[in-house]
């Protein structure tokens, strides 16, 4: 049985880079870490249409399914698996199907709002807040939301203006205050580095595993310092 000795939350807004990030501080490591995709955990909306699901606002806390979350990413930190929901994001709404997920060394849970629940934020070992400039960021959601989601170029804009930017300004951005650390733009290729050698160290059993050890964030914060000499 693997019980995840790190636990990484990562959350920022929209197109910020937190999937990128997710994949280049993990990608090294195989089948040592599991991501969960926050988006994974949006509500069921089975018992609505289509036209009312579209008009759902998505970016809102209260379109998540947090009980789940928090019992799965409970489940996994008890070392046993979980049946993990999916999302189908041309339909807006959860799939029938759902994935076995084992636990292993090191979980990521990533999303917008992945540092907006108290008690997820207590089972986090390292909180990450990417931050990105809003008109990049606003650019990449059109890019994804019109070619890789099939959706229509007014539509989007349309969900930007009447729901994305004003929960950003509500929920997520305030989320940023539990971050232990904030990457700016994106990937940044310093602070990528030095996460994924701490996974790195994690996943081989390298680091300590006591209560007494060096918070995560002053170690990196170390490395860091030692880096810019």
């Amino acid at each position: 049985m693997t019980i995840p000795s790190f636990v990484i939350g990562i959350a920022g807004g929209t197109g910020a880079g937190k999937t990128t990030v997710a994949r280049l501080v993990t990608e090294n490591v195989g089948e040592s870490v599991t991501r969960i995709p926050l988006d994974n955990y949006y509500a069921d909306q089975s018992h609505l249409d289509l036209r009312e699901r579209e008009a759902l606002n998505y970016d809102h806390p209260s379109a998540f399914e947090w009980e789940l979350l928090r019992e799965q990413l409970a489940t996994l930190l008890e070392g046993r698996e979980i049946q993990m929901p999916q999302y189908d994001f041309e339909v807006h709404n959860r799939k029938e199907e759902t994935v076995p997920v084992e636990p292993t060394d090191v979980v990521i849970l990533e999303g917008i709002l992945a540092l907006y629940d108290e008690e997820i934020n207590e089972m986090l070992d390292l909180r990450l807040f990417v931050e990105t400039d809003a008109d990049v960021r606003i650019l990449r959601r059109i890019q994804r939301d019109v070619i890789d989601r099939g959706r229509d170029l007014e539509g989007v804009i349309d969900q930007y203006l009447s729901t994305v930017k004003p929960m950003h300004e509500q929920f997520i951005e305030p989320s940023k205050k539990h971050a232990d650390l904030i990457i700016p733009e994106g990937a940044n290729s310093v602070a990528v580095n030095i996460l994924e050698e701490k996974v790195q160290a994690e996943v081989g059993g390298d680091a300590p595993r006591d209560w007494e050890r060096e918070s995560p964030e002053q170690e990196i914060a170390d490395r860091v310092a030692l880096d810019d000499e």
